[in-house]
């Protein structure tokens, strides 16, 4: 049995032919395409502003790092530079 990361829903054990046709022509892409994909998908979900609701620790964790990025602005790298760097290792 695959041990994975988060918690998966019972409801999704044995998913419909849609889903299940999507899941094989999703694994068809390359992986590059594959991320692409997902950031699309994840995008997509976000724009929806109900899509889900942050926690108030959460939102402070948030303030918190944002407070931190902002005293040390050349301490870290950009999401671009790290989506780069991963798909140049690739």
């Amino acid at each position: 049995m695959i041990e994975r990361p988060f918690a998966v829903s019972r409801r999704f054990d044995i998913m419909p032919p849609m889903q299940s046709e999507l899941t094989e022509q999703a694994k068809k892409l390359s992986i590059p395409d594959r991320i692409m994909l997902v950031e699309e998908i994840w995008d997509s979900i976000a724009e929806e502003n109900q899509a889900f609701e942050l926690t108030d620790g959460q939102k402070r964790e948030l303030d918190r790092r944002l407070e931190l990025a902002k005293a040390n602005p050349r301490q870290g790298r950009t999401w671009d530079e790290i989506k780069a760097e991963f798909m140049k290792s690739r």
